[in-house]
């Protein structure tokens, strides 16, 4: 597969062209990447209406993914949520009543953030099962109970999958119920670009999403930022026709050539490598989880590459968990009370696995207890609309002084997580109890002055 960002950018060095345009270091090497940072000159294609490099790239990832478009973000997954949501939004079935997104509860602040901007309201999904604000599998009674329970429908239903924990809703039995009532899927798969990878696919499109966002950075070996937006081959909905303007509505002018670059390269190892190294990566992540187990302890991810290792039934007194693997200069990406999530990738060494498997088998003996974490979460009371709130000067406060105030912007122990309470909604004991535990010490709340 070509890479026409990258052969552009290199003819370009080689060229000795003299840059009197933007950006300002002029090449001249500072971190020692200058070079390669470029802007919209003649040749190099514009993001925001490619017609040569960048639509090139973009047509090759789409027959990566197998979609009807693959648009890059060079703004995460937080541009392509906005834009997704956009799409959804303006092509939405005319009606009288108030447009509103059914959502699980476990949304990116992005999504919140997106959804002031647009304009419309929320109505949650909230898990049957679940035993931390990072975990929210949605099944299909639950969405099809929550469909059958509302007056009037969604213009869409909004899915995180998968969880910051790694476990997984399964969107073909959504996607399923979502095609019976007409409305459109979306997926936040932030967490899951490498899914449309691995031996038994479960990337959302493959699974009959009507679009979903991927943050290239966080499983494939793409620079933080890149990003892309998804659209199903069906396109039942015409998403497609106007999704590059949606895209340019919520994203940067000035978009990075050194993301493009990236993605463009992400592209050549996709084709190339991926599969058999995820293959690799998943089997030494097997290797992992049998380790943990003969401690007793449990993976509890569904992901093939990712480890969450589950020490809520262990007395963990007068001993650091997360400390402990940091001894071993292992940084993870996220530790609580009762789990550290450790997610790897098909660039992880054989020597990351090692360290890995060091730092567990040294663990002490952990010994079970009957008494788990007090988790629980709590349905919130909408009293103005999430717009109203994040608009709204809003003011920082202790949280032991937030009773009976209304939230400004979301409380989340980690994103994508369940907030404790969402922008809009009132403030009360239990949610002042879950936030104290998650380590919260002030909230944002509406400034009633």
């Amino acid at each position: 597969m070509n890479t026409p960002i990258i052969d552009f950018v290199n003819d370009y060095i080689k060229s000795g062209t003299t840059r009197f345009h933007m950006p300002g270091h002029k090449g001249v090497s500072f971190f020692g990447f200058e070079k390669y940072d470029i802007t919209e000159i003649k040749g190099a294609d514009d993001l925001s209406c490619p017609d040569g490099i960048i639509r090139q790239s973009e047509e090759n990832a789409s027959k990566l993914f197998d979609t009807k478009a693959t648009l890059y973000s060079t703004g995460g997954s937080s541009q392509s949520i906005n834009a997704m949501l956009h799409l959804a939004f303006i092509n939405r079935k005319p009606s009288t009543e108030s447009p509103y997104i059914l959502a699980g509860r476990n949304a990116h602040k992005a999504f919140i953030f997106a959804t002031a901007k647009i304009g419309f309201d929320v109505k949650w999904i909230y898990p049957e099962n679940c035993n931390s604000l990072c975990s929210c599998v949605i099944t299909a009674d639950t969405l099809k109970n929550s469909l059958q329970n509302l007056s009037h429908l969604p213009f869409a239903v909004y899915i995180t999958t998968p969880d910051y924990l790694g476990k997984l809703t399964d969107i073909k039995s959504l996607a399923k119920i979502c095609r019976e009532y007409d409305i459109p899927l979306l997926v936040d798969n932030a967490h899951g670009a490498y899914s449309a990878f691995v031996k038994m696919p479960f990337h959302p499109i493959t699974q009959g999403a009507d679009m979903c966002c991927d943050s290239a950075h966080k499983t494939l070996p793409a620079l933080t930022g890149c990003g892309y937006l998804h659209i199903a081959k069906n396109d039942r909905y015409g998403f497609s026709e106007n999704a590059k303007e949606a895209m340019t509505i919520y994203g940067t002018s000035s978009p990075s050539y050194l993301l493009l670059q990236s993605l463009d390269l992400c592209n050549g190892y996709i084709e190339k490598n991926i599969r058999n190294d995820l293959e690799i990566c998943s089997e030494k992540v097997k290797e992992i989880t049998e380790l943990l187990n003969s401690k007793g302890i449990q993976n509890i991810s569904e992901e093939p590459i990712k480890i969450t290792a589950d020490f809520s039934g262990f007395d963990k007194s007068g001993f650091n968990i997360p400390e402990h693997f940091r001894k071993y200069n292992i940084e993870f990406e996220y530790a609580d009370n009762d789990f550290v999530v450790f997610m790897a990738t098909a660039q992880n060494s054989n020597e990351d696995f090692l360290k890995l498997k060091k730092a567990i088998e040294t663990l002490p003996i952990l010994y079970e207890t009957c008494e788990r974490s007090d988790f629980y979460f709590i349905k919130g009371e909408q009293i103005t609309t999430v717009r109203n709130a994040v608009f709204s000067k809003c003011k920082e406060i202790p949280i032991e002084n937030a009773e009976g105030e209304i939230c400004g912007t979301p409380t989340v122990s980690c994103p994508p997580a369940i907030p404790i309470v969402v922008s809009g909604e009132k403030i009360t004991k239990e949610h002042i109890k879950l936030l104290k535990y998650h380590g919260k010490t002030h909230i944002s709340v509406v400034d009633k002055r």
